[in-house]
């Protein structure tokens, strides 16, 4: 069979950090961008699965409507990304309202997903598995649509799209974070090998590649969830290596979110923020604002009185949304640092042809 020049972003975000495995552009300029992940790229496909609408504050920075089924304020990591690219938002694969153009790729990220298959006591059914099975349904489907005639060309990916397109992956967190309530931080680092090698599975199956408190740590982070992190990332990196080996066709390049989070946490006021742990969009008051069972945007009785999690007067100063997603400011400079190159093994630090976050302005300020 000939050989393939796929463009897969393995985004692993798990607590933190990010493979990225980028083909043999390193412009970042593609036709197309396929998503898998969890709730820090969702935008709406949980929500449309399983038919409920998030409500605000969530969507009020920047859409002002919270419809889109994001878990944020406003904008996603992947949502400045597709910007610097200058290319639309990412319709989510599930979201069949308002006419829905997937030319330019689509979205398959679930909130709640994990790497592992999701059980009956699942937050979410769509794990990794199931969104790779959607997108190898998606794709088949478009190339009969295409086959079909050529009124579908406006709506649908063209055929080598699938080719030349952008494989983007940001997913893991809640494998680590879910095993922790129910399992000890040697046996959350046991199963580590599994969740990647469930992980290195769906990859191969996307792209084929051409061929068959005491607890908490000195930034008030729970220093068992990141040590997990850490060993996850370095046996994530290794098998960005092994892929890179196996693969030559594919540019295979690991990129460090987790230290991008770590120092955004630990130097945040030299990036502007004023809180780098108490949640925006939460209830309990300082240091954490938050409580969970009282969710944001939600209210509920709390020893007979009635309690409101609402949002912050001016979420760009916060790090922390609600609790377990990031703000529309914080993924602004995640994405901004992505884009550098300088986290990025090997890197490819100034080699970008993307135009720098630095001048993407929100328009919370005026809606607050």
């Amino acid at each position: 069979m000939a050989s393939k020049n796929y463009n897969v972003v393995a985004f692993k975000v798990v607590l933190h950090c990010i493979c990225l495995a980028v083909a043999n552009s390193s412009d970042l300029s593609y036709p197309a961008v396929f998503n898998f992940g969890d709730s820090n790229s969702d935008t709406g496909d949980l929500a449309a699965g399983l038919g409920f609408q998030l409500i605000q504050p969530y969507g009020q920075s920047y859409f002002n409507a919270s419809s889109t089924g994001r878990f944020c304020n406003g904008r996603l990591i992947v949502d400045f990304l597709m910007d610097a690219m200058h290319m639309p938002f990412l319709n989510a694969y599930m979201d069949s309202i308002g006419l829905p153009n997937f030319q330019k790729g689509c979205n398959f990220a679930a909130a709640g997903s994990t790497i592992l298959a999701a059980t009956a006591a699942s937050l979410c059914p769509f794990s990794f598995g199931i969104q790779v099975s959607q997108f190898i349904r998606f794709k088949a489907r478009v190339l009969e649509l295409l086959a079909a005639g050529q009124k579908y060309k406006k709506y649908v990916p063209a055929e080598d799209y699938f080719n030349k397109g952008l494989y983007m992956l940001d997913i893991g967190q809640n494998d680590l974070a879910g095993a922790f309530y129910s399992k000890t931080l040697d046996q959350v680092l046991a199963s580590i090998p599994n969740i990647l090698l469930e992980f290195e599975t769906g990859i191969k199956n996307i792209a084929k590649f051409g061929v068959d408190s005491s607890k908490l740590d000195e930034q008030g982070c729970v220093s068992s969830h990141n040590q997990a992190a850490k060993t996850f990332n370095l046996q994530l990196q290794a098998l960005c290596t092994k892929l890179h080996g196996q693969y030559p066709d594919a540019n295979v390049t690991y990129v460090d979110i987790f230290t991008i989070k770590s120092n955004l946490i630990s130097n945040y006021s030299n990036y502007g923020f004023q809180q780098p742990i108490m949640v925006c969009c939460g209830y309990g008051g300082p240091p954490l604002n938050y409580d969970e069972r009282v969710t944001c945007g939600s209210t509920k009785s709390l020893n007979g009185t009635i309690v409101t999690a609402k949002s912050c007067n001016d979420s760009s100063v916060y790090v922390s949304w609600d609790g377990t997603h990031y703000t529309e400011a914080a993924n602004q400079y995640v994405a901004s640092q992505i884009l550098t190159g300088k986290y990025s093994y090997p890197s490819f630090s100034g080699k970008m042809l993307i135009p720098s976050l630095a001048q993407v302005t929100t328009t919370e300020s005026q809606s607050m």
